[in-house]
């Protein structure tokens, strides 16, 4: 378009406000994604207040060079696009202190939702419900990570990814290929380098911004058009009318692209909200995956991150332990080393502060249980370019060494975790008969608690798939456990089953009637007490929700195993 169009960002916000939303205030310094609510929005003068919590002392730091940053996610049920996004970074504000710990933005919105590059370049914000898909080819081939393209310019676009998927991008790397997807069909593709990496909202994703590099006569006069078709498309579901305004076939879906909606309308069609608990719960996921990233991006260790998510998760514990342990099922599909290293640490903190509520060393042994997976992200790379490949001696080899990579990268950041902590981390792997690793420990060598742990971590891993082996019931593993001789603490796998039994709150049960349902409380035997059935796999397309207990259960028919959710499509999707 030889004019640019004037689109106000005033309207596109109070339009994704009509919808379930959430904004979040993000600075490059800092470690959290602040939560703030609109109070006033003037679309007129393009003037927008927010209202903020915040008990810390530098919130000041949440304003860059006198400029505001922010995601806001909307949540649009029932259309194709349920998710929707718009961000504006540095954007004038004036902070102002209301309350001891209440604050004020004063916001005032640029005049146009167009920004203007620093070479000139104009990017356009995929806005109200806009879409294209991307692909990273990352390490030549051997991994691709899918995305959605969020911005675009001729120079480059930002890509929203799952945070998991993060943990193999850095900054300043060459991706091999980008591929955007239109919805009517088209691609582009080009090279691209990665100029910056940061959480993206509160919801576990990561915005990876891209620029394209090696550019051809052609490539460049594909983006030329894409990016006219972009604020085309942009204007006209603003509201803007005339003669260079109208739908653009680029962003009509085709075939294929309706065919993919539908299938995702339908997962997220099978999708029950989230408890309070479950939310607390991802919320930890999230922020560990958060920490990594800073980590790896910024080379700065977030302690304070590390800390909160231990005070959450024995918070959650202290409130109520079975809906914790019943909660720790949401993390499934999670990226195995965080769902291992949050589900063995909330085990280890409730069967330590059952044994003792005020036990000296649980804070700090949460948080070695939280940190003990993080060197397994450290490694990716060329030779090991995913953790959920199927490994060969070699990449399996490579990866037992996280443990030494981990207190290495520790020690190049400046930090040195306590005498339980470290108790944690260096020996959570070692077994009583030595065929542990990274040391070979034995039995007098390994603290009670790091014996206790091993078990908890020991049941953890063979009741989860791994490496491509089906995961094991609980009552096979916790007996091929307890049969290994010398190997691990008999009397901690004793302990164990007396407080979670072979149906542990959590677990996916198998009812001879065809019924699949949670397990969500367990009698004084062991054996399920209430259950959330979620599926009749006589009717396997449709979802139930209905807590059964007691007498009740009997109408489900026996109880004939516990099952792995995956075989039964039972995933979590995220917003």
């Amino acid at each position: 378009m030889a004019e640019h169009c004037s689109l106000p960002p005033g309207n596109v916000i109070h339009s994704l406000i009509q919808h379930p939303h959430m904004l979040s205030i993000y600075a490059q310094d800092m470690p959290y994604a602040l939560t703030a609510g609109i109070s006033a929005l003037d679309q007129q003068t393009n003037r927008m207040v927010l209202d903020i919590e915040y008990a810390g002392k530098d919130i000041e730091n949440y304003l860059f060079e006198g400029g505001l940053n922010f995601d806001l996610e909307a949540v649009k049920a029932g259309e194709d696009i349920e998710r929707d996004t718009y961000s504006l970074s540095r954007i004038p504000a004036r902070l102002i202190k209301t309350d001891s710990k209440f604050y004020r933005f004063e916001c005032q919105l640029p005049e146009s939702a167009l920004v203007e590059e620093s070479r000139g370049e104009i990017r356009i914000p995929f806005i109200l419900g806009m879409q294209a898909r991307a692909s990273l080819d990352v390490y030549s081939q051997q991994l691709s990570i899918p995305g959605r393209v969020r911005n675009l310019s001729v120079g480059g676009c930002m890509v929203e990814i799952d945070l998991f998927e993060s943990i193999a991008l850095e900054v300043g790397q060459t991706i091999s290929g980008i591929t955007l997807e239109f919805p009517d069909g088209e691609r582009f593709d080009a090279q691209g380098a990665i100029r910056h990496i940061r959480p993206f909202g509160n919801n576990g994703y990561a915005a990876i911004g891209i620029q394209f590099v090696d550019l051809t006569s052609s490539q460049s006069q594909s983006l030329f058009r894409y990016v006219n078709e972009a604020e085309r498309e942009a204007a006209y579901r603003t509201g803007i009318r005339g003669m260079m305004v109208y739908e653009s076939p680029l962003f009509i879906p085709g075939q294929g692209e309706r065919k993919a909606r539908q299938r995702e309308m339908q997962e997220r069609e099978k999708r029950a909200r989230q408890t309070p608990m479950e939310q607390g719960v991802m919320k930890v996921a999230h922020r560990l995956q958060v920490a990594l990233m800073y980590m790896k991006t910024r080379n700065r260790l977030p302690v304070d991150i590390f800390y909160d998510c231990v005070d959450t998760l024995l918070y959650l514990q202290q409130q109520d332990r079975k809906v914790l342990l019943y909660a720790l099922s949401c993390l499934r599909d999670e990226p195995e080393w965080v769902r291992h290293a949050i589900q063995v640490a909330a085990r280890l903190a409730d069967m330590l502060r059952l044994r003792d509520p005020r036990d000296p060393q649980l804070r700090e042994a949460t948080l070695g249980a939280i940190m003990h997976t993080l060197g397994k992200p450290l490694l990716v790379s060329a030779a090991l370019p995913s953790l959920k490949i199927n490994m060969d001696a070699q990449q399996k080899a490579l990866l037992r060494t996280h443990v030494g990579t981990l207190l290495n990268r520790l020690r190049a950041l400046g930090w040195t975790p306590g005498l339980t902590c470290r108790d944690v981390i260096e020996n959570a792997n070692e077994r009583l008969d030595g065929s542990g690793y990274p040391a070979g420990k034995r039995g007098a060598q390994l603290s009670a608690l790091a014996r206790r742990l091993s078990v908890i971590k020991a049941i953890n891993k063979q009741t989860h798939a791994r490496n491509g082996e089906p995961p094991l019931t609980p009552l096979v593993a916790c007996r091929n456990i307890y049969q290994a001789d010398h190997v691990w603490d008999r009397e901690v796998i004793v302990e164990y089953l007396q407080i979670y039994g072979f149906y542990p709150i959590g677990s996916l049960a198998k009812y001879a009637g065809g019924f699949l349902g949670w397990i969500s409380d367990i009698d004084s035997k062991g054996k399920p007490e209430v259950v959330h059935i979620v599926k009749n796999l006589r009717f396997p397309e449709s979802t139930i929700h209905c807590v059964v207990s007691k007498e009740a259960l009997t109408q489900m028919g026996t109880l004939e195993d516990i099952v792995n959710p995956a075989d039964y499509g039972l995933k979590v999707v995220k917003l």
